[in-house]
């Protein structure tokens, strides 16, 4: 059975591996501003950290430096 592949820019949200690839920024820095408490873009299903794309996109836009 063929798995269907979804480009990145259309899924809602990504892996840690995912979002690195689309935005530029490394895991390990991503992973750093995803543990904040007040962080609004990452999704926890169980163990693993997701991060909404829309949410982050945004995050990027406000950010002056990371």
């Amino acid at each position: 059975m063929k798995e269907k592949m979804i480009p990145i820019w259309e899924k809602s949200n990504l892996t840690l591996e995912e979002a690195a690839l689309y935005s530029g920024i490394g895991v390990n820095k991503i992973r750093e501003i995803s543990n904040a408490k007040n962080c609004d873009f990452v999704l926890w299903v169980g163990n693993k950290r997701l991060i909404k794309r829309q949410r982050f996109d945004q995050f990027i836009d406000r950010s002056y430096s990371i």
